[in-house]
């Protein structure tokens, strides 16, 4: 099997990239997105993820033409997710039956 691209954890973005550039420590950013230190920790070294509030702070901080958008942290997120649970292994299921013409149905 070959091996797929570890996309990385979003925080991981937000830590060596975002934070740099704005010239900001954790402690800053945090009172700007209105969320505790410890809570922009745990995203910041990938032990939390993404949730659809966070995104939408990130997107009101940072901006929609700045890399802000909420859809988009959402979406790095579900990638590195399911990179984790393809990683993990496939949960074993049964395959559901043919589908011919489910528009006669």
């Amino acid at each position: 099997m070959t091996r797929q691209f570890n996309p990385p954890h979003p925080g991981e973005t937000l830590r060596e990239d975002i934070l740099p550039a704005l010239g900001l420590t954790v402690t800053q950013a945090a009172a700007q997105l209105n969320v505790t230190r410890a809570a922009l920790s745990r995203v910041l070294n990938g032990r939390a993820a993404i949730s659809p509030e966070m995104a939408l702070r990130l997107e009101g901080w940072l901006g929609v033409k700045h890399g802000g958008r909420a859809d988009l942290w959402i979406a790095q997120q579900a990638a590195y997710d399911l990179w984790k649970a393809r990683e993990a292994g496939a949960p074993k299921v049964q395959r559901a039956p043919v589908m011919h013409d489910l528009a006669a149905a």
